[in-house]
């Protein structure tokens, strides 16, 4: 499952009339635009949205997250808390979900969500111990595709 995780406190102290900061339109708008996207599989939803109060990118507020266990996650950040952006940020998800690896080549980047890349961190990949008690350094070195 692909959970996309909102910063609910983006937007430092710009708290609106109706005391709530940009961060948390956002995930409102990220949550309306679920309802309305068919990303959703059989059984169970494709895409999760999780809240958090803060993803330390407050200087490229309003900030979001996406990962799946085994694929490339992504920092998002700059976002409008609009409906535009919330649809933008789960087109890529969409795209992002039939991806192998999570990469998402360029030319099926949703115009809304280009410039709005923070950072793009590899997935996590766990070794089986060795039957050896002396530590090993690996010094494998994989070539990237940036797209």
């Amino acid at each position: 499952m692909i959970t996309v995780v909102v910063c609910t406190t983006c937007g430092q102290q710009e708290e609106g009339a109706d005391g709530m900061r940009p961060g948390e339109h956002f995930a409102n708008r990220v949550e309306e635009a679920l309802q309305r996207h068919a990303l959703s599989g059989v059984g169970e939803p494709a895409v999760q949205l999780q809240r958090t109060k803060c993803l330390m990118s407050c200087k490229r507020s309003c900030s979001a997250a996406l990962h799946q266990t085994g694929k490339y996650s992504y920092v998002f950040g700059e976002f409008t808390p609009d409906l535009d952006s919330a649809d933008a940020l789960l087109d890529f998800a969409a795209g992002y979900r039939v991806s192998d690896t999570g990469q998402v080549p360029f030319k099926q980047w949703p115009q809304g969500i280009k410039g709005h890349f923070v950072a793009r961190i590899p997935p996590l990949q766990f070794a089986e111990p060795s039957a050896s008690t002396e530590p090993s350094v690996s010094t494998e070195q994989k070539e990237v595709s940036h797209g």
